[in-house]
Formats: structure tokens, sequence, C-alpha cells
């Protein structure tokens, strides 16, 4: 895969698929050494950027593309 797919998970998080280089706001790097990651995006994660799992039975969310 040479390009970089982020999906927004029904419920869940944004998975990341691909190289990504992910920067907090100083532009220090997180570490991101697996091919596909997700990152939080319900604010309950205690490992933010990333996901925990912690969103579950709190957030609800499923993104669609207007047609």
């Amino acid at each position: 895969m040479n390009q970089t797919l982020i999906t927004p998970l029904d419920n869940g998080p944004l998975l990341v698929k691909g190289p990504v280089i992910l920067q907090d706001a100083e532009g220090n790097p997180f570490p991101v050494d697996k091919p596909q990651v997700g990152l939080c995006r319900c604010g309950h994660s205690a490992k933010k950027p990333f996901c925990d799992g912690a969103h579950r039975g709190k957030f609800e969310d499923c993104c669609r593309v207007e047609k």
C-alpha cells in the first residue's frame, strides 16, 4: 500500500492504515510501529491520541458520505 487510508469506524476510532507520521502539537513524534493504528475520536481513551477501547458503550457516531 503506497497510500494512507483513514476510515472512521462506526462507534469507534479513526482507523489509519499505511505509512504515517503522527506528531503532538509541539512536533514531537508518537511512536507508530504498526501497519495500522486506531486514533481516539471519543475523548475517553487513557492513551490519547490512540484508541484503547474506552469508547465502548459511551460513544455513538456513524460517519457516511452524503449522496
